[in-house]
């Protein structure tokens, strides 16, 4: 029986340290966004960021939500530095910042229970937030070099017929 009641409070204290918030989390991200999109059909959204807490709290499980999309934060090492990924149609896609609010496992289960309620999920506050930058992409060229080669060549063909008319005349 004792070692059942000692099993039970290591247990609380494990989950009691494992819920441990990050204070005053300070973020420093990195990110990449797809700039050619002449053959694509999504545009390829990626950052990457290092998260610190003032309290050494390492290892927390985050997720992402941008854009209305909630989406998993994968940790790439034990430095706490993660990767968020995602994709966009082009014709949905728009230059500018994209905000990246990135939340802990109590916080996103408060959005969830928001959307599950019909309650406004923008009353909770993120851990933090992350800027990617979209500077536009590239769709390639006003008129396709196809239709400008017909076009001059139709033309010097004009002007070629148009000259020998004149001078068989």
């Amino acid at each position: 029986m004792k070692c059942l009641v000692v099993l039970s409070v290591v247990a609380c204290l494990i989950s009691v340290i494992k819920c441990e918030k990050c204070e005053k989390p300070e973020v420093t991200s990195s990110a990449y966004v797809t700039q050619d999109a002449t053959v694509l059909t999504n545009v390829a959204f990626t950052t990457q960021f290092t998260l610190k807490c003032s309290n050494g709290v390492k290892d927390i499980s985050l997720y992402a939500e941008c854009e209305g999309k909630t989406l998993p934060a994968v940790r790439l090492s034990a430095d706490n530095k993660y990767q968020v990924s995602w994709t966009e149609e082009i014709k949905k896609v728009r230059s500018g910042d994209y905000e990246v609010k990135l939340y802990d496992e109590e916080s996103y289960a408060a959005i969830r229970k928001a959307h599950r309620n019909n309650e406004d999920p923008s009353s909770v506050k993120p851990l933090a937030v992350v800027i990617v930058k979209n500077p536009g992409v590239y769709q390639g060229p006003w008129i396709n070099s196809e239709l400008l080669a017909v076009a001059l060549a139709a033309l010097v063909s004009y002007a070629a017929f148009s000259s020998k008319s004149k001078l068989l005349a």
